[in-house]
Parts: C-alpha cells; sequence; structure tokens
C-alpha cells in the first residue's frame, strides 16, 4: 500500500498571502480613518470609477435593459434553482419548544440576521452565479437589508448581466465598489448607514484577507482562498472528462489548485498527457490563468486502495469534490471533508457552481475539515430561551447554588438564595456552603 506524487505542487495557497496581508492591512487602516471619501478615492485609483456608489433603481434599469430575454431566463432559472434549495435548507430547521422538566420550558428560536453584505466579484471574469448564490440565499432566511456590491466593469458600471442577477435575486442595496473598499464599506456601514453584520461571498486574496481582518466586527462565511477542485478517479474513469472538469477548474486563476487522486496509473498517465492540450487551446485569458495554475499547484496523486484514496481527499479537504468511479454510494459514505461533492461523472463542479442549486460559496485552504459553505444557516441565529414557574425554580435553584459556590462564585449562589427566600420563605433547602472571604 502506497501513495504516489506523480505530478507534486511547486507552491501551497499560503504562498502568496503575506503581500495580500499587508496591502490590505494599510488599505482598512486609510478608509477606517477617511471614511466613504477614502472609499471613494480607492474606486478612482484601482477601478477608474468615479460614478454614484449606491444604484437607485433608475440607474439599475437604465444598465440592464439591453439585456437578451435569453440571458434574463437563464439566470432567472438558476436564481430560481438557488433560492428553492435555500428554502428546502431553512424549512429543515425549525423553532422548537419543550418542557424538560415539570414547569421548566426551553426553546429555540430562529432569527435572521438584520443586515448581511454580498460581494459579487468582477474582475477576469463576470461572476454572473456569484450574485444569487450570496443573496437569493440570505433572502431565503429572511433577512431584512442585503447590501450587495460589486466592483465595475472595464471602467464602467457593474457589469450589465451582474447587476441583473444582483437585482432579480432580491438585493435591497447595490451598491458599484469592489475589491477591500468594498468589504470595508459594508462592514463600516458606509454610503448606507448600516452595518453588515454578516459579510459572505467569494473574491481574491485581498478580497479575501479582508474579511479574514475584519472577522469579530463582522461575521463572514469561510476564510476562503483560491478556488480548489480535486476529482477522485478510478480505471472507469473517462480521463478527458477528468481532464477537462480540472482544467474547468483551474481557469479561475494563477493559484488555484487542481488536484487527481486515482487508483489507476494509465488515468493519471493520459489525464497528465491531455492537461496541456485543453489547456493550450483555451482563450487567451483562461490559458494564461489555467497554466500557471496547473504548473504551480496541479498535483496527481497515484494511490494503491480506494481507502488510501479517501484518506487522501480528506487531508485534502477540497472545495469542490467530484467522484468518477463505480460505486458512489460507498464513496458518498465514506468521504467526509470537501465544501461540495459531485458524484458521478454526469455532475461536475460548473453545473453546481451555475444552475443545480447548492451553493457555491464554499470552504477552502482545508477549512472544509470543519466548516461547510454558505447556506441558509449562516444568516439565521439559533438563539436559545427559557422559561420556568416558581415551582420549577424551586427544584433548579438549590442545584445552581450549590454548583455556583463549588465553584467559588458567591455572587452567583446569592441569585438562587433571593428567589428561595420569595418563594420558598423558611425552606430548608440545601444551597451550599457559602464562599468564604
Amino acid at each position: 500500500m502506497s501513495v504516489t506524487y506523480l505530478k507534486k505542487a511547486a507552491k501551497s495557497p499560503e504562498t502568496e498571502t503575506e503581500a495580500a496581508r499587508a496591502v490590505v492591512t494599510e488599505m482598512l487602516s486609510v478608509i477606517e480613518a477617511g471614511r466613504e471619501q477614502a472609499v471613494r478615492d480607492y474606486a478612482v485609483k484601482l477601478d477608474k470609477w468615479s460614478g454614484a456608489i449606491a444604484l437607485d433603481s433608475k440607474s439599475i434599469e437604465m444598465r440592464t435593459r439591453d439585456i437578451p430575454q435569453q440571458v434574463k431566463d437563464d439566470i432567472a432559472f438558476a436564481a430560481g434553482n438557488v433560492r428553492r434549495f435555500a428554502e428546502a435548507q431553512r424549512a429543515s430547521v425549525q423553532d422548537f419548544t419543550f418542557e424538560i422538566a415539570p414547569g421548566l420550558q426551553l426553546g429555540q428560536k430562529l432569527v435572521p440576521i438584520n443586515t448581511a453584505g454580498c460581494y459579487v466579484p468582477t474582475g477576469r471574469y463576470a461572476h454572473i452565479a456569484s450574485a444569487y448564490m450570496s443573496i437569493a440565499t440570505a433572502k431565503a432566511a429572511g433577512v431584512r437589508t442585503v447590501i450587495a456590491c460589486s466592483a465595475p466593469y472595464k471602467g464602467e458600471g457593474i457589469h450589465p448581466y451582474v447587476l441583473y442577477a444582483m437585482h432579480v435575486a432580491g438585493a435591497d442595496v447595490i451598491m458599484c465598489l469592489g475589491g477591500v473598499q468594498a468589504i470595508a464599506a459594508m462592514a463600516y456601514g458606509l454610503f448606507t448607514g448600516r452595518k453588515a453584520d454578516v459579510i459572505v461571498g467569494p473574491g481574491n486574496k485581498f478580497v479575501a484577507e479582508a474579511k479574514r481582518m475584519l472577522f469579530g466586527k463582522v461575521g463572514i462565511d469561510v476564510f476562503a482562498g483560491p478556488s480548489e477542485v480535486a476529482v477522485i478517479a478510478d480505471e472507469s474513469a473517462d480521463p478527458l472528462i477528468v481532464a477537462t472538469d480540472l482544467v474547468g477548474q483551474a481557469e479561475h486563476g494563477h493559484e488555484s489548485p487542481a488536484w487527481l487522486i486515482t487508483s489507476s496509473r494509465r488515468i493519471a498517465e493520459e489525464v497528465s498527457r491531455i492537461v496541456p492540450l485543453l489547456i493550450e487551446r483555451l482563450p487567451a485569458t483562461a490559458r494564461e490563468a489555467a497554466a500557471a495554475a496547473w504548473r504551480d499547484y496541479g498535483e496527481i496523486v497515484l494511490c494503491d486502495t480506494r481507502d488510501e484514496m479517501v484518506g487522501v481527499s480528506d487531508t485534502y479537504a477540497c472545495e469542490h469534490l467530484e467522484v468518477h468511479c463505480a460505486d458512489l454510494d460507498w464513496w458518498h459514505a465514506q468521504l467526509t471533508n470537501y465544501g461540495s461533492l459531485f458524484l458521478g461523472e454526469e455532475t461536475n463542479v460548473a453545473f453546481g457552481d451555475k444552475v443545480s442549486g447548492p451553493n457555491h460559496i464554499l470552504p477552502t485552504k482545508f477549512a472544509a475539515r470543519y466548516s461547510a459553505g454558505l447556506s441558509v444557516h449562516k444568516f439565521l441565529k439559533p438563539l436559545t430561551w427559557q422559561r420556568m414557574t416558581q415551582e420549577a425554580c424551586k427544584v433548579i435553584a438549590p442545584i445552581s447554588a450549590r454548583i455556583s459556590r463549588l465553584e467559588g462564585m458567591e455572587a452567583h449562589a446569592r441569585t438562587s438564595d433571593v428567589r428561595m427566600e420569595k418563594y420558598a420563605p423558611g425552606s430548608n433547602a440545601d444551597l451550599g456552603a457559602p464562599v468564604g472571604s
């Protein structure tokens, strides 16, 4: 039994982090001090944008009026799938009340956050799907105010298709802002007067670092990095489809890992041969990104057994995990660490990223070991509550008093004492030995 790397990555997801951290630290400091004017200055400097930040309904209509009907229909279909999936997630978690002891009621109430900030990246590509992935999910959770940001496209306003997707998904406020300045504006409540309680959405390393640094002031979805894909393939896999799917994710950017985990040397060698050919046929922008990603971050791992393949996969905890193997139910049962799972060659990451319904905002950089992707749960607070009668209080209070005093917390214990004196005067209940001074 062995695991062999036929291709090993030259870089890791952490390689570029420090440089981004220094840039973001300075930008956040400037924006926190200079507020809206500092954001406007960065918008002009970085995105060549001096127009309106918060868009009114007329501006949205003007920018999207020439979109072909087929494009509108496709966006509406995909956004509808995401919304329906999110609504099903919301229905799967409920408020509840139960009586744990006579007179003592406990419960959970699911309360949506008040304001969500949704970042929709626009850079190398127009990320239409990222708009409805975050916004529609927040609205399905019942968030009152959704503020969405996307950068001006090629020095103009928000890309019309992205803007339409933001509008259809239900954004309450749309701002033409990108990068660190957008994340800061949502966190500090600039241009809207409403600070985001949670900020979600994918972005480049500067956006990811801004979210990480602001975590605590605001909630965030996941600690994100460059998009990742892994394919698990056995001898039954089609090497052309496997290679195509690896390249399909590598085009995200120069730092996007693409990993093949296989028990078949034939598949490994064929995929290794095909991937560069597929990259070479891509348009220039995608070709440059995918070539760098495969060269620096691509890996091919050859395993002896499927249990070893599961072990390698769970160690990588990949954002997107495809399984091109026989006995898919076995793989579904065994795999535990991934952002989203795609079972069988009939489905793939692009289907999930664009149309199917489950969210494509997912954990990267090993975070799938402890975190799931974006869902309605991120926008819901499962708040607990309790209520009890005086009779129940007389049962609970002595126990609370005794435990508090065992911990040395006399003031805690006296909150029980005062109730026993009121509800059970003259009681000889054991309240524990008072804590000495």
